[in-house]
């Protein structure tokens, strides 16, 4: 299945992209998606949103979702 993924503001810069399309295993989650696009453990506080509702990492997905990784922000 195919899968839009969407990388925002610094999430986007560790990429080196905005935005890609993936072919992935029927039944796949978030977590899943994640070991698919990076090596790196997902950092704490990231919020994910699939099809603009935002979720954990055990959603499973299906054919033409579009995914969003949004960094944890910081500031004071």
């Amino acid at each position: 299945m195919k899968v839009k993924v969407k990388y925002f503001a610094s999430m986007r810069d560790r990429m080196g992209k905005g935005d890609e399309e993936l072919e992935l295993q029927e039944g796949a989650t978030i977590a899943d998606l994640w070991q698919a696009v990076s090596q790196e453990v997902l950092p704490e506080n990231t919020l994910v949103a699939v099809n603009m509702e935002y979720t954990d990492l055990s959603h499973p997905l299906k054919e033409g979702d579009e995914v969003a990784f949004f960094p944890p922000v910081t500031g004071g």
